[in-house]
């Protein structure tokens, strides 16, 4: 894979020039997205910015995010050769800070449920996960050092973990979400795809303007919870080893780590999630629903059909039990610094069918707390299994400074 911190050390001491830099991930992409078709659409005359942080970093844009200068299709026939004025929030902070967006990466149809051609970079017999399927492909191929996607369900952690990458999900509007196609305005969130951990935090602090986000030289040892998510249920063989792995990596590194169970509401959260999800979803899709109904996505359009009943009283109590759940869950960040759990129930599942199952990631959505995927083991089929790291919410600082505590422990 290709390093966004390894890049802008070489560019910073005059090693490499931000168009070498472009040129690398140019040549990549030349290698491998025939085999893996993690892009809509891409422009292979790009060419660094000559100033800002993140000049000579190439980034893969989902393609639910607007930009001037690509189409947006959303993964959906319905936008076909759509061109928006101007530029999603985000995509102007990536600008503003150098960076170059090279194209847009493939998303599921509307980051739903219905999967993309995108094949995983380590194991073309498998999916590469969703909704953020071409972002976490791009990087986990060695194409791009950075893509942004975006996670309403798992759509960030679990691609991370299927594709080797590591990835955030940042604190709910720690990255605005203006000129993205909305899902669930209670639930969507933009995170980032990299190489490692550090890299994350150079991306991240830049968009933002935010320094505090860089990694410290050291990290105090952590004290870790450790939390199975029960109420989920049974991981496979590959999600328990990665996250057993880990846990045994840490300690060894000096982090305490002791077995948390989570409080009764924050379980009843993670039940309704698709309630809080579903009703929004009808209002975001509205449109598209009423007056497009046969071009809808199979799948998405499925969804949205058993869901027509929720209620808005249904809905509001959920609302209700998730501001308890967040309320509680704040609580047991009193006792750990950070949890570490299940990114995915195991590896990357067979074929295109499906882009996995998003219930080890749906209550962090809901909590907005942040979330940082480690990879953690390889399992069989040179398939890659993360486990992801959580902090209360606002502390991404200390969500990344953990996850690379974390990353290197499992290196040793």
């Amino acid at each position: 894979m290709i390093s966004l911190a390894d890049l802008q050390r070489r560019i910073d001491c005059g090693e490499l020039s931000p168009d070498g830099a472009i040129a690398q991930s140019r040549e990549a992409i030349g290698a491998h997205e025939k085999a893996v078709g993690a892009f809509v659409c891409r422009d292979d005359k790009a060419r660094a910015a000559t100033a800002g942080p993140l000049r000579g970093i190439a980034v893969g844009i989902k393609d639910i995010m607007d930009t001037a200068d690509f189409p947006t299709e959303m993964g959906s026939p319905i936008y076909k050769g759509w061109r928006p004025r101007g530029d999603a929030a985000v995509v102007m902070m990536l600008k503003q800070a150098g960076a170059t967006i090279f194209g847009k990466t493939t998303t599921t149809a509307f980051a739903a449920n219905d999967p993309t051609p995108t094949l995983n970079p380590h194991n073309h017999g498998h999916t590469p996960g969703g909704s953020s399927s071409g972002s976490a492909a791009a990087v986990g191929a060695g194409m791009i050092p950075l893509a942004l996607g975006t996670q309403t369900g798992g759509s960030v952690i679990r691609p991370a973990s299927f594709c080797g990458v590591a990835a955030i999900k940042p604190s709910y509007r720690l990255l605005p979400t203006v000129g993205v196609k909305c899902f669930s305005w209670t639930l969507d969130t933009v995170g980032l795809f990299a190489a490692g951990v550090e890299d994350l935090a150079r991306g991240l602090s830049a968009m933002t303007n935010r320094p505090g986000l860089l990694l410290p030289a050291a990290v105090k040892a952590p004290r870790i919870g450790l939390v199975t998510q029960e109420f989920a249920g049974a991981p496979e063989a590959a999600g328990a080893e990665a996250l057993r792995l880990a846990a045994a990596a840490a300690e060894r590194a000096g982090a305490s780590v002791r077995a948390l169970a989570m409080p009764d509401i924050v379980a009843e959260a993670w039940r309704i999630h698709p309630d809080v999800q579903d009703f929004e979803a009808h209002q975001a899709f509205a449109w598209e629903y009423r007056e497009n109904y046969d071009a809808m996505p199979p799948l998405l359009r499925g969804r949205l059909d058993e869901s027509k009943d929720t209620t808005p009283a249904a809905y509001d109590e959920a609302v209700k039990v998730a501001g308890r759940a967040r309320h509680a869950l704040s609580g047991v960040f009193d006792d750990v610094d950070v949890l570490l759990t299940l990114s995915a129930p195991g590896a990357a599942p067979k074929g295109l069918g499906s882009t996995g199952d998003p219930r080890y990631n749906r209550l962090w959505t809901l909590m907005g707390v942040p979330c940082v995927n480690v990879p953690a083991f390889v399992a069989d089929g040179g398939l890659p299994v993360g486990v992801q790291v959580i902090a209360r919410f606002g502390a991404d600082a200390q969500a990344l400074a953990v996850a690379r505590f974390v990353e290197e422990a499992l290196k040793k």
